[in-house]
């Protein structure tokens, strides 16, 4: 990929989940909302899985595919994150996946793709290893996710430096993610929102969450430099209170998508329809 498409540091998400690998668990509350809501969808299909990729679960999402009698096989970026959804599990990039075509019936990737440079190419690598009639769930912050930390940092920096340097990851927006999954190759694909309010007694609570999850800023133009403790201690007095409580806000991007199969439903051919859409509206008007 051309090195100016590059968004993301991917040596410092790797280092992030490193070092998340020992402190995760502080976070876990919130990781299994998000993966109950991602995994809630396989109560929607008749369909049965027997094999189970979880890409980046954090520890999560494996134990709840296992107790759904499906086998799983975790992969992370980072070894020691991989090792802490237990075996089998491999450290693998997202965007360089290590299995064969065809390996699996199911992939769940709970927010674990929105630190990948190449999105649509990471899509199309889980595609490809998925069996025909095979389902992707995945999740992803979207375009609004920390949208009240963003704009408190901002604010505050301006304030301080005059300027502002990039300190929240870019989101996608929710419109082009069933976009993206079509791109892929994806059948029937869906793409729809829900969003998590995260409320803290203490504002640090917040930056600290952020880190024992390995979401901390891997921006590849971020300020490397150490900031002043007057930037966050401004930023944080800005952010909007809710029954006494910061608020921020987790948009979830819930994608649902099906490596294409002879079975599947097709739309009818164009020029196919029987009934006129005038003839319709006529009878209507009768």
């Amino acid at each position: 990929m051309d090195s100016n498409l590059h968004v993301f540091d991917r040596a410092a998400v790797r280092r992030h989940r490193d070092r998340a690998a020992a402190t995760v668990g502080a976070v876990a509350d919130v990781l299994e909302d998000a993966a109950d809501r991602l995994l809630d969808r396989l109560d929607d299909t008749t369909r049965r899985f027997n094999q189970a990729l979880d890409v980046g679960g954090r520890g999560v999402v494996a134990p709840k595919l296992r107790a759904r009698g499906i086998n799983v096989v975790s992969c992370d970026l980072s070894h020691p994150m991989a090792a802490v959804n237990g075996a089998p599990a491999v450290a693998a990039d997202e965007e360089v996946l290590p299995f064969a075509p065809a390996s699996f019936d199911l992939i769940v990737a709970s927010l674990s793709l929105h630190w990948v440079n190449d999105l649509p190419g990471a899509l199309i690598q889980l595609r490809q290893v998925l069996r025909p009639d095979g389902l992707l769930l995945a999740s992803l912050p979207a375009l609004g996710t920390l949208a009240e930390l963003r704009q408190a940092l901002t604010a505050a920096e301006v304030a301080l430096t005059g300027g502002a340097a990039p300190r929240v990851s870019p989101f996608p927006d929710l419109r082009d993610c069933a976009g993206l999954l079509q791109r892929a190759g994806f059948a029937l694909p869906v793409a729809d929102a829900e969003d998590i309010t995260l409320l803290y007694a203490e504002p640090l609570a917040l930056l600290r969450d952020l880190r024992a999850g390995g979401e901390a800023n891997a921006v590849r133009l971020r300020d490397k430099r150490i900031p002043s403790r007057a930037l966050f201690a401004s930023a944080l007095a800005l952010l909007p209170a809710q029954d006494g409580r910061i608020a921020a806000t987790l948009r979830l991007a819930m994608l649902t998508g099906w490596a294409p199969a002879p079975s599947q439903p097709k739309p009818a051919a164009r020029g196919s329809g029987q009934v006129s859409l005038a003839q319709v509206l006529k009878d209507d008007d009768d």
